[in-house]
């Protein structure tokens, strides 16, 4: 009715015995990983400080579950401030959707472009899993700017814990429309 949906055949929302379980699950999966992973996240921290000055870690405001707002942690990729440039970088498709990632961003530092290709700049994400503002697997928390331009039907992905992996990463990520990767 009025583009919302009145009946669903499946919600999406878990109950409290599957929440216990993913939340266990990722505990676990995450303090290992980190664990296994101190090394080779040292060595990227030193990478980064000798390839571009600027902090280590890049934090960014995101929407979480049930649209409350949390800091999600990532490996600096870009150069000091390059979200004061989002306008610059920002356009609108031929069939009138955003889209605001460029493949050949030059906000983008060398040790970024390698990161960003193997997706490490993403492990310090596992410490938002730990804090249990993200799940390992769930829709893609999205930045509030992004939000504040959906649909009502698109906000039902907030319904669940959001997550560092989930269907639109391993299907195409930021070649899919705004529209494409909300029902992905």
């Amino acid at each position: 009715f009025g583009g919302l949906p009145m009946i669903n055949l499946r919600d999406p929302a878990l109950n409290e015995v599957q929440r216990l379980v993913k939340r266990i699950f990722d505990l676990v999966i995450a303090g290992t990983l980190i664990a296994i992973l101190a090394l080779p996240m040292a060595l990227i921290t030193l990478l980064i400080k000798l390839d571009s000055p600027g902090t280590t870690f890049f934090r960014q405001q995101r929407v979480g579950e049930n649209g409350r707002l949390f800091s999600m942690y990532k490996f600096r990729s870009m150069i000091p401030d390059a979200d004061k440039l989002i306008d610059e970088m920002t356009e609108i498709s031929e069939d009138g959707h955003l889209l605001f990632k460029k493949e050949n961003d030059p906000r983008v530092t060398r040790v970024g472009r390698f990161l960003r290709h193997t997706s490490m700049d993403e492990l310090p994400q596992l410490f938002n899993v730990i804090k249990g503002d993200m799940s390992l697997v769930g829709p893609r928390p999205e930045l509030p700017w992004l939000v504040g331009q959906y649909e009502p039907w698109q906000h039902k992905r907030f319904a669940v814990p959001q997550g560092r992996t989930g269907w639109w990463q391993i299907n195409g990520r930021a070649d899919k429309p705004d529209r494409k990767s909300t029902r992905l």
